[in-house]
């Protein structure tokens, strides 16, 4: 017997539901790191406040505050020297070139590798046209994150791209929590950061010390020292605020938004040079 329209039509939109349903979860599946937030929805692309309250996470989008990311190329060559170039543009396409002035800088750029490795914090240049270029220096293949952090009409934004480095990626688990490392100058860097919760402003103290002796640190980006969070897994990017009340060291307000383990990268300068160093964090 004939099947009726009305049957026919109900079948195809049962089956065009489970094919919606089923490449939407596909697409997490494929890219677990990507925001769900279509990338052109604005602020609430990009910013999240993880069950309502507390300060939002960054760097989860391209898009945010009515801007957006386009990197020129995101296919990158491991092993040699070579040029990051991208823009900001607004909704209607058009580069953006004012920025305030944050942190000494008008733009700030951090790179990382998706297992958190490979850290590297640029200041780019900016060109007449708008847009931004700075040397990068890619050691390693991998799946790479690209955050620009900036603030424009004193509103901050920390905008994201995936970039990728050509080549099989040897990646490594992240390090376990302990309360020392040492910095790729050879200074011995000890965190403070006893009862830091989810949802709760946390301290953290950085004490830095040369052959058993407290090391003088010089001011860096206006600061006692600069400080970039980022979650494992989705790597939420979180600001973090510097205190002025740090010896011998540098110390900063943070809230982690959840619990889990964040990897942080704190950046300090004594006699000149810039120091990393990198700490796991984990928030229970």
């Amino acid at each position: 017997m004939p099947i009726a329209p009305i049957a026919k039509l109900t079948g195809f939109a049962a089956l065009l539901a489970v094919l919606v349903v089923g490449g939407i979860a596909l697409g997490g599946a494929v890219d677990p790191g990507r925001s769900t937030a279509a990338p052109d929805a604005g602020h609430g692309a990009a910013a999240s406040h993880e069950g309502g309250g507390g300060p939002p996470v960054r760097g989860l989008a391209v898009a945010e505050n009515g801007l957006r990311l386009v990197v020129d190329d995101s296919e990158l060559a491991s092993g040699r020297p070579q040029q990051l170039r991208f823009r900001i543009v607004d909704d209607d396409g058009a580069t953006v070139s004012g920025f305030d002035v944050a942190h000494t800088k008008r733009m700030h750029v951090i790179v990382a590798r998706r297992d958190l490795t490979n850290f590297q914090h640029l200041h780019p240049e900016q060109a007449a046209d708008g847009s931004w270029s700075a040397p990068l220096g890619i050691a390693e293949p991998g799946s790479y994150r690209l955050f620009a952090d900036f603030e424009r009409d004193g509103e901050k934004t920390t905008l994201a791209a995936d970039l990728a480095a050509d080549g099989a990626a040897d990646l490594r688990p992240l390090p376990a929590p302990a309360g020392r490392a040492v910095s790729d100058g050879g200074y011995d860097v000890e965190l403070d950061a006893d009862g830091a919760l989810p949802g709760e402003e946390a301290r953290l103290d950085f004490t830095v010390t040369k052959d058993g002796r407290e090391a003088q640190t010089e001011p860096y980006l206006g600061a006692g020292g600069h400080l970039v969070a980022l979650r494992e897994g989705d790597l939420a990017f979180l600001h973090v605020h510097p205190t002025e009340d740090a010896t011998g060291g540098a110390a900063f307000d943070a809230t982690f938004p959840t619990q889990g383990r964040y990897r942080l990268f704190l950046q300090f300068q004594v006699e000149g040079e810039i120091q990393t160093v990198a700490f796991t964090q984990e928030v229970r």
